[in-house]
């Protein structure tokens, strides 16, 4: 079995920064794919961005530029870097792993990220 652990969310003001983190635990032998995508109460759950494990990134047209994603195979953590975050970015922030072995699909229990003044 994998768990997943986010952290890193809270409230920051516009314009600030957040760094989310998930680290995975349990039975793994490499992460294949990575994920954050995030949720509004009353709004599907949209993609923010996406890590492939050759390293290719993809990322929403929303992003324009102002996260990124990477990870860290050592500690079995992902992470996505938000930088001038604004209102429209206050959503649940969930992380989701593709992990080997069996490419089995986890998802993380979300973690709130508030942008307001």
């Amino acid at each position: 079995q994998v768990q997943l652990v986010e952290s890193g969310g809270g409230s920051v003001q516009p314009g600030g920064s957040l760094r989310l983190s998930c680290a995975a635990s349990g039975r793994i032998f490499s992460i294949r794919t990575s994920g954050w995508y995030r949720q509004v109460p009353g709004k599907r759950r949209e993609s923010v961005a996406t890590r492939v494990s050759g390293g290719a990134t993809n990322y929403a047209d929303f992003v324009q530029g102002r996260f990124t994603i990477w990870r860290d195979n050592a500690k079995n953590t992902v992470y996505l870097e938000m930088n001038n975050l604004q209102p429209e970015d206050t959503a649940v922030y969930y992380c989701n792993l593709l992990i080997r072995p069996g490419d089995k699909d986890y998802w993380g229990k979300g973690i709130l990220v508030t942008v307001s003044s």
